[in-house]
């Protein structure tokens, strides 16, 4: 049986202000780094910088991730917080473990990184 590849992610960041924010992207590194240092992150994050990844969950296709995203979403704030809690590490792409994730933020702040 082959194994899927896994290439979409949904991710969840916490912005400076505490705020959460989602989306789905095939490159997480690429994309948490937008959000934090250029004019192609999402103009929400654009004001809360920096952000920090708290969750984030592979998926071998576009269609199933936008699926998690939009459930994700509709959830209240505090079963949001739950889902990043249960899911510790599990989730956590290991490209943002120590020392990593301080590198994608940048000069300007830099975020310690909380394990669950």
């Amino acid at each position: 049986m082959k194994k899927k590849k896994i290439s979409w992610q949904v991710y969840l960041l916490r912005c400076v202000d505490g705020t959460l924010y989602g989306g789905v992207t095939t490159d997480l590194e690429r994309r948490v780094g937008e959000h934090n240092g250029s004019r192609l992150g999402a103009k929400y994050t654009s004001g809360r910088r920096p952000v920090e990844l708290v969750y984030a969950r592979g998926f071998a296709d576009r269609s199933s991730a936008l699926k998690e995203e939009s459930r994700i979403k509709k959830l209240p704030r505090k079963e949001k917080l739950k889902l990043i809690q249960d899911s510790s590490s599990k989730y956590l792409h290991p490209v943002f473990s120590p020392p990593h994730i301080a590198q994608c933020v940048g000069k300007r702040r830099t975020m310690s990184v909380k394990k669950f």
